[in-house]
């Protein structure tokens, strides 16, 4: 079976938005985001978290920093019985900040380096995975890595929306949030399950 996975961005998605969130002290789990991402890890679905991190280049918080900030999250998730497979990020900015991360990489979304490396790292079938955020940027970093595009209304999204659609920029699903997001995937991977199931039947 084709392993399928699921990109996860991480402010105004699975966290409360907190403009360059810099301690474990400011993160906190949106509703429901917990339980979304239990089911997401009871069909067997890899959770991977792709997030732009610029705060890094923009010298507001370091990339050790960063890791404490990580670790507390994957933690508070693991405690509401929720499990985060990867991590990646991206440091970068093109043209502000600290020299070291002062570049035009291929990471920092809408690029698609991290989905694609986290792709390779788990041996995850793209075109058949989903990538969920809050932006207009993951809607595109979706489309140019060849997955399905959820666009959530918390954080950003509401406002992200209607910047996707000045713009004519194609969202495969609007979700209320991230749960909303993960049960319209439930749907269509039972709803594939017993497709495949019935194939094998006949």
């Amino acid at each position: 079976m084709s392993r399928i996975g699921i990109f996860l961005d991480r402010d105004g998605t699975i966290i409360e938005e907190v403009n360059y969130l810099s301690s474990p002290k400011e993160l906190h789990l949106l509703p429901r985001s917990a339980e979304a991402i239990k089911i997401a890890n009871d069909l067997g679905l890899k959770v991977i978290i792709a997030t732009n991190q610029s705060g890094i280049a923009r010298g507001i918080l370091t990339e050790e920093q960063l890791e404490v900030i990580h670790n507390a999250l994957i933690e508070n998730l693991r405690r509401n019985g929720a499990n985060i497979d990867g991590v990646y990020y991206c440091p970068h900015h093109p043209d502000t900040g600290l020299p070291e991360y002062r570049k035009d990489c291929t990471c920092r979304k809408p690029k698609p380096g991290m989905i694609l490396q986290a792709s390779k790292d788990f041996e995850i079938e793209i075109s058949k995975s989903y990538l969920i955020g809050d932006k207009a940027i993951d809607v595109e970093t979706a489309s140019a890595c060849g997955t399905t595009s959820i666009l959530v209304q918390t954080g950003y999204g509401q406002e992200e929306l209607k910047i996707c659609r000045m713009k004519n920029i194609p969202v495969d699903y609007v979700a209320a949030d991230l749960l909303d997001a993960i049960k319209f995937i439930e749907e269509k991977f039972n709803k594939e399950q017993n497709q495949n199931a019935t194939i094998k039947i006949s």
